[in-house]
């Protein structure tokens, strides 16, 4: 059965001196320190994560997902590299290089990979105008943070900007990053293992109770991490609407639970009985395999939890790359032989 993964990420081999252009620090390079593998440091020497050759090699990547009978990968940067905190200008053209990376790849192995963008979210002109310049270059949506500099995504600001890519028909995919309480939980993983399904949740309530989803109807947005913990919260979400819609309900009367099966979510759960819950909260055309691949917090066999489920092959077929095809708004047929 044809398996898409909707939720991968890529960098290129080699990452420009940044500060050395832009004349301050804070940007990520890469350190090929032996074959096949490089750290992720900061400029100022930090560390931040070693990685292999399947980060930036398109062809060690179709050899894996050959392994793992995975067909199709939608390609996305890693969120460190979002840059939301240079200047606008540069952050602009660090998102170019990005996605001229991404748009390579997808042009050499069209039937292998999807490509999303990344955006200058700090400064919506700026992220319009790539965001245009994203669908030109043959990429078909773009992958945003969950907050930008701890603004929400439902700040009017940006707002622009989701109606663009409603306009333009780009998707979207939200991965959290930048997690709120970060600095006080460095202990034992925890903003990765705390922090980030609630990041998610706060992209969702964000979206959500500022109007933005009910204003962009035709909007496709595909949240990371099967929705971080927004499913398992609804009926706190509802709850509170309800007792304090003075608080919850000023931008938009209308009750969350309606917008269940009005957004994607991957795959990315972990475990059996939270997947089943996915599929009967929001249906299995919302819920796209996703592996967050190649990063040891993903999926490590692409599939393996879905098949491993009691559902029918038409359940299967939605979750393994029909959820995909309909959030892409992609044709089968694009991709059904290599």
């Amino acid at each position: 059965m044809l398996k898409i993964d909707v939720h991968t990420h890529v960098l290129p081999k080699d990452i420009p001196k940044w500060k050395e252009k832009f004349g301050y620090g804070g940007f990520i390079k890469l350190e090929h320190h032996k074959p096949c593998r490089a750290r992720m440091l900061k400029d100022d020497g930090h560390f931040f994560r070693e990685i292999e050759d399947n980060c930036w090699s398109a062809e060690k990547r179709i050899e894996e997902c050959d392994d793992f009978g995975v067909n199709v990968q939608v390609l996305s940067t890693v969120p460190v590299m979002f840059s939301y905190w240079t200047k606008p200008n540069d952050g602009a053209e660090i998102a170019r290089f990005l996605n001229d990376g991404i748009a390579e790849i997808v042009r050499k192995f069209p039937k292998r990979f999807i490509g999303l963008g990344t955006v200058p979210m700090q400064d919506t002109n700026l992220a319009i105008k790539e965001l245009k310049r994203c669908k030109q270059i043959g990429l078909v949506g773009v992958q945003i943070g969950s907050n930008v500099n701890r603004l929400n995504l439902g700040e009017p600001r940006f707002f622009d900007f989701f109606k663009a890519c409603e306009e333009t028909g780009m998707a979207v995919f939200v991965h959290p990053w930048e997690m709120m309480g970060e600095e006080d939980m460095q202990k034992y993983w925890l903003p990765w293992l705390v922090g980030m399904p609630a990041e998610t949740s706060r992209a969702i309530c964000s979206l959500i109770f500022s109007g933005v989803l009910e204003k962009c109807k035709k909007l496709r947005v595909c949240f990371a991490h099967g929705g971080g913990s927004f499913p398992a919260t609804i009926g706190r979400i509802e709850h509170g609407f309800a007792v304090r819609p003075d608080l919850c309900a000023v931008d938009n009367e209308m009750n969350p639970r309606l917008y269940l099966g009005e957004f994607w979510l991957d795959s990315l759960v972990h475990e059996a009985p939270m997947l089943d819950y996915l599929v009967n909260l929001v249906g299995a055309e919302k819920v796209a395999l996703g592996t967050d691949y190649p990063f040891p917090l993903g999926e490590e066999i692409a599939g393996s939890l879905i098949e491993s489920m009691a559902f029918d092959e038409k359940t299967k077929a939605k979750l393994l790359h029909g959820a995909a095809l309909e959030w892409l708004n992609l044709d089968k047929e694009n991709f059904n032989r290599r």
